[in-house]
Parts: C-alpha cells; sequence; structure tokens
C-alpha cells in the first residue's frame, strides 16, 4: 500500500513563499518520478511541476517557471514545492503524486499514486 502525505499549505499574502512538502510512505521512494498538480475551485486538475527519480530532471508549467522549484530528498522519502512570489492566482489545493513510467511527465492520467492535497490561499 503507498501512501502520500502532504503539508505546508495555508493562508499566506500575495508575494509570500511557502513551501509544500510531500513524504510517500509503504514503498522505495527512489522508484517513482513525483508530481505536483493543483486544482483551484471550478476548474480542471493542472500540472505544476516534475522531478525525476534521481532530481536530475524536472518540468515546470509556464506559469510557475521561475518562481517555483521542485526538489527531492531520497534518503528522506520526501519530495518539496518550494513556492515564492506568489500571486492569488495559485490558490487551490496542491496534489502530490507518484510516478512508476520511465521518463517524467506532465499527463494526469499518467500518476498512479496521489496524495489527499494541501490547500494554498493566497490573498492579494
Amino acid at each position: 500500500h503507498v501512501q502520500l502525505v502532504e503539508s505546508g499549505g495555508g493562508l499566506v499574502q500575495a508575494g509570500d513563499s511557502l513551501r509544500l512538502s510531500c513524504v510517500i510512505l509503504g514503498r522505495t521512494f527512489s522508484t517513482y518520478n513525483m508530481g505536483w498538480f493543483r486544482q483551484a475551485p471550478g476548474k480542471e486538475r493542472e500540472f505544476v511541476a516534475a522531478v525525476s527519480r534521481s532530481g536530475g530532471t524536472t518540468n515546470y508549467a509556464d506559469s510557475v517557471k521561475g518562481r517555483f522549484t521542485i526538489s527531492r530528498d531520497n534518503a528522506k522519502n520526501t519530495v518539496y514545492l518550494q513556492m515564492n512570489s506568489l500571486k492569488p492566482e495559485d490558490a487551490a489545493v496542491y496534489s502530490c503524486a507518484a510516478d512508476l513510467g520511465a521518463k517524467v511527465t506532465t499527463r494526469t492520467y499518467e500518476y498512479e499514486y496521489w496524495g489527499q492535497g494541501s490547500r494554498v490561499t493566497v490573498s492579494s
């Protein structure tokens, strides 16, 4: 059984920073490529960032490029999303996801396991 647990969400002001964490339980963390997705009210879930098993390859949505950084610590079974210069449009429920595929992917349906989500609220 694989379980992903996010933490670090909250309420911040525009321009602030926040770091999300996601720990994977039950399996070898380094087996998975990891991704972060978000879903705002009334909108579809969208890709935010992804990182390869080794951490050597990353991919970002254009909307967060230059502001967000995804990283991982395989020794701690944890993936992080550092979010800087937050904007009101970044407000959403952020979920981490794990993928066993060969390459880092942005496609939601290719991720096998999902966390429960962590809410980020950004006030203007």
